[in-house]
């Protein structure tokens, strides 16, 4: 029977890890108590972030370890920048293996409330109330190729340019790395010249809702990925709603919900 453990994180996830892991620090002296492995605090974090339990929460016995030694452990590798290098190798993978529809993405965000802390703003569809916001961009299937966030009253338009410089080089199956989609889909969020301009600089070509002229809805049949994808985030309890004071412990458990949404594809 598989165990929790093991059902959080597969052997093939585990052999992902050490390729991004920092190296394990060790006591001058001696001594000190068991360094627990690469596999029992992993699967201790995916717990916290699927299920959204408090850190003083997590059971001690599947994991072995206490909801204190998982929460420094994830503070440490979130400094690290682990969870973005997870990011990317997942991406790479499935690229070598073309998994990645590169011909359109799409960009969309999606708001939560947030009781405090770095990146919070007056949400103005939620009566003023503190929110934070994920920025999204995914391919034409729907996998997330870059994550952002910010104050819940940033405007989309503001984040489309840093999200789409934070995509990063992705392995193809044959030829060059890429980071540059052939199409692009938004909706009237994004409806400014200057946007216009700079995707066309690129040499991508956009498709995006002209305000007051058409809807968003046109753009269903092309943008009807993204939102399936925000609603497999929703399933990472933890962001549903941030507790998180620090933005990047926030921005880490989004990359977690995001790799955990890449990998059911790669492990198919």
């Amino acid at each position: 029977m598989v165990g929790i453990v093991e059902r959080l994180v597969s052997d093939e996830l585990r052999e992902l890890f050490p390729r991004v892991m920092p190296e394990a620090s060790s006591r001058p002296q001696g001594g000190g108590r068991r360094w627990h492995d690469d596999r029992e605090v992993p699967a201790a974090i995916v717990f916290v972030a699927t299920s959204g339990c408090a850190w003083q929460r997590l059971p001690t016995a599947p994991f072995g370890l206490s909801g204190a030694t998982a929460h420094r452990r994830f503070s440490e590798w979130s400094k690290a920048r682990v969870w973005a290098k997870l990011h990317r190798v997942v991406l790479d993978e499935l690229g070598a293996r073309g998994e990645l529809e590169w011909s359109c993405c799409a960009i969309d965000s999606v708001n939560m409330r947030a009781l405090k802390g770095d990146l919070t703003g007056p949400n103005p569809v939620d009566r003023g109330k503190h929110g934070s916001k994920i920025h999204l961009i995914t391919e034409r299937t729907g996998l997330p190729l870059s994550v952002g966030i910010s104050g819940a009253n940033l405007y989309d338009s503001q984040a489309l340019i840093p999200l789409a410089k934070g995509t990063p080089p992705i392995r193809s199956r044959r030829g060059r790395r890429r980071h540059k989609p052939e199409k692009l889909h938004a909706d009237q969020g994004h409806d400014y010249p200057h946007l216009r301009r700079w995707w066309r600089g690129r040499g991508i070509t956009h498709r995006i809702a002209r305000k007051g002229i058409e809807g968003s809805q046109p753009l269903g049949r092309h943008r009807w990925t993204i939102e399936r994808t925000m609603a497999w985030l929703a399933g990472c309890r933890r962001i549903h709603r941030r507790y998180e004071r620090k933005a990047d412990h926030f921005l880490a458990f989004t990359s977690i919900a995001c790799t955990l949404v890449r990998y059911r594809r790669l492990a198919e």
